[in-house]
């Protein structure tokens, strides 16, 4: 059973590349804007303030709007296909996957059975940090994926963040 919890998240500026992409074509894609975003940061001399990231646009489908970068400490300057960006702050839910990702569709689903116990209703977006993965270690067994998905009570105002 994947543990969740309800957060509070603080707004993050990041630096990202943003794409739709065939969902068998993200791990390609994910490499290709990763190494951008780092190259762009270190020629810019701003240094990520957190891991890299994920943020998918929209319920998953065959073809997802996502972006990927890294969380940054001060904005940055946009540099071919590498544009400024931002995660909203507020409440969210938050799992910490372990494992492949192949997976992470089962901790998608803790997450969202936790959304409705609570009343919560998901925004249009939610983002992975990878914390650890096979760049750090090929064995996909140690690998931690922390999922941050928004929420607002169902029976809020829209305009509301706050659940």
């Amino acid at each position: 059973m994947t543990e969740t919890r309800i957060v509070e998240t603080e707004r993050q500026q990041t630096a990202v590349i943003t794409d739709h992409v065939a969902r068998d074509q993200l791990p390609t894609f994910f490499s290709r804007a990763l190494t951008a975003v780092s190259e762009t940061l270190a020629a810019e001399g701003v240094t990520p303030s957190g891991p890299p990231f994920a943020c998918y646009h929209g319920e998953p489908r065959e073809v997802i709007e996502v972006e990927a970068g890294f969380p940054v400490a001060e904005p940055v300057e946009a540099a071919d296909a590498v544009l400024p960006g931002e995660l909203p702050g507020g409440p969210a839910v938050e799992a910490l996957h372990i494992g492949a990702y192949d997976h992470l569709a089962e901790t998608y689903a803790a997450v969202r059975s936790r959304m409705e116990q609570e009343g919560l209703e998901p925004a249009p977006l939610m983002w992975e940090y990878y914390l650890t993965g096979p760049a750090t270690d090929p064995d996909p067994a140690t690998w931690r994926t922390r999922v941050v998905w928004p929420v607002r009570r169902a029976d809020s105002d829209p305009a509301s963040d706050r659940p």
